[in-house]
């Protein structure tokens, strides 16, 4: 199959360095910005320290002894943005309304979203530079896990959907009023905690396989139940931790390298 590709610097004549070495190594960007400083890359036998500098498929690269080479399926960035409430998923709104690219640095205007949060919800969005990366992402049954809370009880009955599925044909509510969805099947759920029940509202931690539009909202809507907060933390054991609202940054070493295991094995 032929692989469609997003043109973006690291197909281009140039690349920077760092990039370079993170997309065709273990090393982590910051990592590879120490052994520049440090002296121990050479280009074509010659040392650099200018974190700037720029590589091109014909230079030789060399960490020490060892040569680092181009690997063509890892040629890609992925990041991780938290988003905050009051941001749209989107590259422009009709309303006017901000979008997560108002916020996230410009060099990032055209990586695509893997899957999408609605206007009301926040957390973790990952986005990617390669569409096939995105396409694989988005259609994958990786683990999603949300924070929510609702307005009221979780009866038996919702327990008993989370754990069986649920087919609607009937899944308006809950879902945007312009939305041309109206039926939805729910898969059964990953897990599920309930933290908190009570009248009033209720807090639950859930994972679910899936990623259809306003799924949980759908979901909890069929039962009389309006969620009042929703937070994605985790998506294929990738995680916020720390990250603050409103703030970006790269995958680790480790999660490219949990997400190079998943893509091909998935090829």
């Amino acid at each position: 199959m032929k692989k469609e590709i997003i043109e973006d610097e690291s197909q281009s004549q140039e690349t920077r360095l760092n990039k370079f070495i993170s997309h065709n190594s273990n090393y982590s960007r910051r990592e590879a910005d120490k052994l520049i400083e440090e002296g121990k890359v050479t280009i074509n036998n010659k040392p650099v320290k200018n974190l700037a500098t720029k590589v091109t498929a014909n230079d030789v690269v060399r960490i020490g002894k060892k040569l680092i080479k181009e690997d063509k399926n890892r040629m890609y960035t992925v990041i991780m943005y938290n988003k905050p409430k009051g941001e749209l998923v989107t590259k422009n709104d009709p309303q006017g309304r901000k979008v997560i690219y108002d916020s996230l640095d410009k060099k990032y205007k055209h990586f695509l979203p893997i899957g999408r949060l609605d206007y009301a919800s926040e957390g973790l969005i990952l986005l990617t530079d390669s569409v096939e990366v995105a396409n694989k992402l988005m259609h994958s049954n990786l683990e999603r896990i949300y924070k929510l809370k609702v307005n009221g009880e979780i009866q038996p009955k919702v327990e008993e959907a989370m754990i069986h599925g649920l087919e609607l044909e009937d899944a308006r509510t809950g879902g945007h009023e312009k939305s041309k969805i109206t039926s939805m099947n729910f898969e059964p759920f990953i897990a599920f905690q309930i933290i908190s029940n009570n009248k009033n509202f209720s807090k639950l931690k859930v994972a679910i396989s899936e990623g259809k539009n306003r799924e949980l909202r759908r979901f909890f809507g069929h039962f009389g139940l309006e969620i009042l907060d929703l937070k994605r933390f985790e998506f294929g054991g990738i995680s916020l931790n720390n990250l603050p609202t409103g703030k970006s940054r790269y995958l680790t070493k480790d999660e490219y390298k949990d997400l190079r295991l998943f893509l091909n094995s998935n090829d």
